[in-house]
């Protein structure tokens, strides 16, 4: 694989995909002429689906405890790392860097350490934004410290998925570079941006003695309004809508205000469609319709509470089902995706457990490959 820069053909980058998951990290960079040499994770379900859409023949099937250095390919470049967020979640138990899924970090970091001089002159982490507080801000500071001691210069900043699909996921990334830092990066901290809010800005005002940077980012795009451009259209006789008894409890544990929004956009002319989630108010589980019309944040199914439903509103009828497989791979940004083999919900998992595409390319095109184009430009050795 061969990208061209300005005429002259380059050797792709060579990457290693830790906690690959299905493969969408793959996804968005492979394009811009990323070649990702070596995944690993620990689901098979996960590597199968990975298997239907990419050559898998490097995908190291394994818990990462059992993985080392020897294990990767040489002249790796990139190491990207989306490790689990069960413990940093706000959703989830808060355990932290301490917890057995979250605290995967420092198996990546020792993986790392383990590299010496061959690990990658740029990592790429996405958490979520919880990792920002877990333990009052520790387990971040504990993170970053222990990238700086491995030769990298941090900068932190976010991006919400709404920007480039109609979801409501709001991500943290963290990218190290070691050696030169490219054109145009800073040693300070950030001015206020979309990307770099004023909690980003404390985390680098925080961290300063570690030697971060910042590196100057576009505007996000707006993204759209809705999810007309998601919907897996069905006839209404389609079995997937609930039945009459469970569509009106749904409709019937909606707050007075909700139900009133509902009611609106079922007498208008033309079908609408929200999303809702299923929460426990006060020990009675309830149902919560979304006020804006775009998905909320998918999740890793774990029972119905986890679940996405889709409401479909207009022309004096409310119809209800759950969120199909496609519907959440096009909310992620991999409509194309196939989804061959495996149950439903371990498509739902998947990609719930996943990043958004469009996410990951955006930070690719104007960060990580003009930072690693950079990083093979002679003043940068």
């Amino acid at each position: 694989m061969v990208e061209e820069s300005a005429g002259v053909a380059q050797p792709a980058i060579r990457a290693a995909e830790f906690f690959a998951g299905i493969g969408l990290v793959r996804q968005a960079l492979e394009p811009l002429g990323v070649q990702v040499v070596w995944a690993n994770d620990i689901e098979r379900a996960k590597r199968d689906a990975y298997a239907a859409n990419h050559d898998a023949s490097h995908f190291e099937l394994a818990d990462i405890r059992s993985v080392s250095a020897s294990h990767l390919p040489r002249r790796i470049e990139l190491a990207t790392s989306s490790f689990p967020c069960v413990d940093l979640s706000l959703a989830g138990n808060r355990l932290g860097l301490v917890g057995s899924q979250s605290g995967m970090f420092w198996q990546f970091a020792r993986i790392l350490e383990e590299l010496g001089e061959q690990r990658p002159r740029i990592v790429f982490l996405e958490n979520v934004r919880g990792f920002a507080t877990s333990h009052g801000g520790q387990d971040l500071a504990d993170a970053l410290t222990r990238l700086s001691q491995l030769g990298y210069s941090c900068d932190v900043f976010t991006v919400d998925a709404r920007h480039f699909v109609p979801q409501s996921r709001p991500r943290m990334f963290i990218v190290g570079i070691r050696g030169a830092l490219p054109v145009g990066a800073k040693a300070e901290v950030p001015p206020l941006s979309t990307v770099r809010p004023a909690w980003v800005q404390r985390v680098h005002a925080r961290h300063q003695n570690l030697g971060m940077h910042y590196l100057p980012l576009p505007d996000l795009p707006e993204g759209p309004q809705d999810l007309s451009s998601v919907v897996e259209q069905m006839d209404s006789s389609d079995p997937r809508w609930w039945d009459h008894d469970k569509t009106a409890a749904l409709v019937d544990s909606l707050s007075p205000v909700q139900t009133a929004r509902m009611e609106a956009l079922r007498g208008g002319p033309a079908l609408s469609w929200r999303t809702a989630y299923r929460r426990t108010r006060n020990g009675v589980a309830v149902w919560e319709l979304r006020r804006d019309a775009i998905g909320g944040c998918l999740r890793t199914t774990g029972g119905g509470s986890s679940k996405q439903a889709l409401v479909e509103l207009g022309r004096g009828e409310v119809r209800v089902r759950w969120m199909t497989p496609l519907e959440y791979a096009r909310l992620m940004g991999a409509g194309s995706y196939k989804l061959t083999g495996g149950t439903p919900n371990q498509a739902l998992f998947g990609f719930g457990d996943a990043v958004v595409v469009d996410v990951v390319r955006w930070i690719g095109q104007h960060y990580l490959l003009p930072a690693l184009h950079w990083q093979r430009q002679p003043q940068a050795a």
